[in-house]
């Protein structure tokens, strides 16, 4: 008999075995949901919120891996970084009554990490509907209602994303303060085809006429820049013969200076030969009158009376001494005697 159960087991023992293995393998199936919805990760850049029975509760978690009560417990992410939503085909009526549809509106905004809880509690995970979506398809219409075609579509075009921040911004702090409006980015708004046709044409005819004004203005200031040249190049001719007559009548002057020193030399040198012959003169004179006594003037009288020619008239030598030369009338009559 046991060697008859050892070679054919009875059912009963294979149909326990395949029980317990179909336990274990529910148990492990188990273990494995229960850890799966225990266990959950919180990306980089958004924080979790749980809700627990359909309560939210005010239990914020930061990035990374955090258990919670399966079954009972659901969590989303919330997003805290810097994100962009996007409102597209948008349409809205002019005053002129001409409907125009805005292609796409970009939102740049962000929600502060303090303000998750109590924004997510009023609003839910969709706040930026209320607050960004439905809001810009009420700003816009209301500014296409006040405005004409030309001003929505040309004229106040590049201020509609300032307006819509502004707007945007003034509704979040007072009604979601967590709520950051960064930027707003608006495409050209499309209109009927008929009318696109004629701002074409008046857009084409415009950049015409600002290639006349700017070729125009181009013109001018080259005419402009040769008229500045011919004035620098006239004062830097003017100036030039400013420096040359200035440096002519330095250079005379400098002549003129020399001549009067050389005539002032001249002058003095002169003066001092006058002045020298003058004083030789001068001094001469006195020379003169101090020797010119009695006895000098006797001894010149000898003197001039030995240099005269002497004629002697006798017999004798004796005769002959001191016979002094006649006047020539009465040596000419001793003669004739």
């Amino acid at each position: 008999i046991n060697a008859e159960y050892m070679g054919n087991p009875p059912t009963s023992y294979t149909q326990a075995t395949m029980l317990q293995n179909y336990l274990a393998s529910a148990l492990i199936l188990v273990i494995l949901i229960l850890v799966a919805t225990t266990v959950h990760k919180v990306e980089e850049g958004h924080v979790a919120v749980y809700w627990r029975g359909g309560a939210l509760l005010n239990t914020i978690a930061e990035p990374g891996y955090h258990i919670m009560v399966p079954l009972l417990t659901t969590f989303a992410n919330v997003q805290v970084t810097l994100q962009t939503d996007m409102v597209t085909n948008i349409p809205c009526g002019t005053s002129g009554g001409v409907v125009i549809f805005f292609e796409r509106v970009e939102v740049v905004n962000r929600l502060k990490k303090e303000h998750v809880y109590q924004t997510i509690k009023n609003y839910t995970l969709d706040y930026d509907k209320v607050w960004i979506f439905d809001k810009i398809h009420h700003e816009l219409n209301q500014f296409c209602s006040l405005h004409t075609l030309q001003e929505v579509y040309t004229d106040l075009f590049d201020t509609v994303d300032e307006r819509l921040v502004v707007a945007l911004q003034e509704t979040a702090s007072s009604w979601a303060p967590g709520l950051e409006i960064i930027s707003c980015r608006v495409t050209k708004p499309k209109i009927p085809e008929s009318i696109r046709q004629n701002y074409e044409m008046m857009e084409a005819e415009r950049t015409k006429l600002m290639i006349a004004i700017q070729n125009q203005k181009v013109v001018e200031k080259r005419a402009e820049t040769a008229k500045k040249q011919a004035i620098i190049e006239a004062e830097k001719t003017l100036e030039v013969a400013r420096i040359t007559v200035a440096q002519t009548i330095r250079q005379k002057e400098a002549e003129k200076r020399l001549a009067e020193i050389d005539a002032e030399m001249l002058l003095e040198r002169e003066k001092a030969f006058a002045d020298a012959e003058f004083y030789a003169k001068k001094r001469e004179t006195e020379a003169n009158a101090a020797r010119l006594t009695p006895e000098y003037l006797q001894n010149l009288r000898s003197e001039v009376l030995a240099s005269l020619p002497k004629v002697f008239v006798g017999t004798t030598l004796d005769e002959l001494w001191g016979v002094r030369q006649l006047p020539s009338t009465q040596q000419a009559n001793t003669t004739k005697k």
